[in-house]
């Protein structure tokens, strides 16, 4: 078995658990417990676990869910919400637009005014959010459903011959040395694909996905224009990725939920 499938294994049993240990990981992938070890601490290092004495627990400060395709998450939903706010000042009208599937683009389709834009975009509630708004051109690729998803290989050659003026990225994390990343293989071509097509690169991101990494990178920090986060952000981490230069924009909460995010 190959070390991104047992990782895999080891996120779902997680997921399912809450907490793993090395002699029972062993036993079922047939490897020796230093390589389960090994695997453990790989997966710490991209902070989707917390080690301890003879297993792993889930890391509760990471993102919450490890699983990529399902209804977007409510954790962090103020600074979600100001990220989407201070997106939307970066588009003009008559903009062509892409937004990927995500809670904070989801933000950015409920509160897009009604102007005059094209948006692409492959998730359903993001679509049905727009749908209401009849100055907004809405473009939807083809393909199957899988949750509030469309994808499919026909529909991401439809998408090859489009041109974007604007992409709003969304990832599960940011690192320095794995770039932008995801679980899955096939969010991956799709993501990437956006970017191709893209002139302008954003990237939607709250504090507590940096320094963060997934299996699975889809992108480098060096192809994406701007990053746009919350001021929750540290200093010294938003120093790291300033420093390749890379545009950073911080969106600023209200004083409520800077008091309400002091105490959680």
């Amino acid at each position: 078995m190959l070390a991104a499938e047992r990782h895999r294994k080891i996120i779902e049993k997680l997921e399912q658990l809450g907490a793993v240990k090395v002699s029972e990981l062993s036993e079922q992938f047939g490897v020796t417990e230093k390589t389960v070890r090994e695997d453990l601490e790989k997966l710490e290092e991209k902070g989707l676990l917390k080690r301890t004495h003879g297993g792993a627990v889930v890391e509760q400060e990471g993102e919450d869910s490890l699983y990529p395709l399902q209804f977007p998450n409510s954790k962090h939903q103020q600074e979600k919400a100001a990220i989407a706010a201070l997106a939307l000042s970066c588009i003009e009208d008559n903009d062509i637009i892409a937004l990927d599937a995500g809670s904070t683009t989801l933000e950015m389709a409920k509160k897009l005014p009604n102007m005059p834009v094209t948006v692409l975009t492959n998730d359903l509630l993001i679509i049905r959010e727009l749908t209401l708004k009849d100055q907004v051109r809405l473009v939807i690729p083809g393909g199957y459903r899988h949750n509030n998803l469309l994808i499919g290989a026909e529909s991401q050659e439809w998408i090859k011959r489009l041109n974007v003026h604007k992409l709003f990225l969304s990832t599960t994390g940011i690192h320095l040395e794995y770039g932008l990343t995801i679980f899955t293989e096939e969010l991956s071509k799709l993501k990437t694909l956006y970017m191709d097509n893209a002139k302008t690169v954003y990237c939607l991101a709250d504090h507590s996905k940096f320094d963060k990494g997934a299996l699975i990178t889809f992108a480098g920090l060096d192809e994406i224009d701007c990053i746009i986060t919350d001021d929750g952000i540290a200093p010294e981490v938003a120093a790291k990725y300033e420093a390749l230069h890379i545009k950073m924009m911080k969106a600023q909460l209200p004083e409520s939920g800077r008091r309400t995010r002091g105490r959680t």
